[in-house]
């Protein structure tokens, strides 16, 4: 999709689109005053990256997801530390990626308005502008994020593949997130990869007994056992199987049909209203999911801020000032 229409449609939207219930002090004008055409600079640099691999749209949705439920949405998963112990070296950011691409949109600001435009807004801005390049759906970013100086790896206690609805309803919960928001968003993986090392121990020898998890249609442990061998940690897999490079609603028919790839996909037909949202998004082809998901987001995008004199506004993503 060309940069003229993904403005044009992005303006649109704002106008139909989802409503925003603010609670924290962002606003969708902040940057109007000292720094106009933030938005559009960020999309630009978007659209650049994400064009040309669109992969890169569900690693960005995952990045800021990843920062969002360590610290809040602070940028705190963008910075480096010299000893690798910071957010992004613990083992479930060890494969993110996407931070050239909130780099080079941090850089155009920096050219344009320096020290205006925070990282934490970026990576919220980039995550949304991604999704759109692949006809995903739009949703609302108010802004005036500050970023946080502190990023630990010893902190990074993220939802678990492995966990049961309990466990992540909880996860979610802690965050000002509910049950809602939590099938909602695990929707995102329509577009998501994951790799062989997640998932042998279920298909393979998920009691210590040899034997698969019971939970999983029996037809798709045999189709992933021809990908994944017992001792391959590293084949890649769609976990939408059939629909990975379109963001759609799809996701939910593969777990309605036991094909989670994770124990924390096929757990959400272990609990009555995430079981409930599932059945109706199969049942109606879909016909919220767009909608649900925007204001999941919007939520997301509000937990445990920095705003006001908290933080900085970083001169570079990846180190503080």
């Amino acid at each position: 999709m060309a940069i003229k229409n993904l403005l044009v449609l992005a303006v649109l939207l704002s106008v139909v689109g989802v409503s925003v219930a603010n609670p924290k002090g962002l606003d969708l004008n902040y940057y109007k005053q000292r720094c106009p055409d933030a938005e559009a600079i960020v999309r630009r640099t978007t659209v650049q990256y994400v064009s040309r691999q669109t992969s890169l749209a569900a690693a960005l949705l995952r990045m800021h997801f990843h920062d969002c439920f360590v610290r809040g949405c602070d940028g705190s998963i963008l910075l480096k530390s010299p000893n690798k112990d910071a957010e992004r070296d613990a083992i479930p950011n060890l494969s993110i990626r996407g931070y050239e691409v909130v780099d080079a949109a941090k850089a155009a600001l920096e050219k344009k308005c320096p020290g205006v435009v925070s990282c934490a807004d970026v990576l919220a801005l980039v995550a949304r502008d991604a999704v759109l390049v692949i006809n995903g759906p739009w949703w609302p970013v108010p802004l005036g994020r500050r970023d946080g100086r502190i990023s630990r790896k010893s902190e990074v206690n993220l939802p678990s593949p492995f966990a049961g609805v309990a466990a992540l309803k909880q996860n979610f919960l802690n965050k000002g997130l509910n049950t809602k928001d939590l099938v909602v968003l695990s929707g995102a993986h329509t577009i998501g990869i994951s790799n062989c090392g997640l998932i042998n121990s279920r298909i393979y020898n998920f009691t210590g007994k040899g034997d698969f998890d019971p939970s999983m249609n029996p037809s798709y442990v045999r189709a992933l056992k021809k990908r994944c061998k017992p001792t391959d940690f590293r084949t890649s897999l769609e976990m939408d199987p059939g629909s990975v490079k379109k963001f759609d609603s799809h996701y939910f028919n593969i777990v309605a049909q036991k094909k989670g790839l994770f124990t924390s996909d096929s757990t959400l037909l272990d609990d009555p209203d995430t079981k409930s949202y599932i059945d109706t998004q199969v049942a109606t082809a879909g016909s919220s999911f767009n909608k649900d998901f925007s204001e999941s987001m919007v939520k997301l995008g509000f937990v445990e801020i920095l705003t006001g004199n908290k933080g900085e506004i970083r001169k570079r993503c990846a180190f503080v000032n």
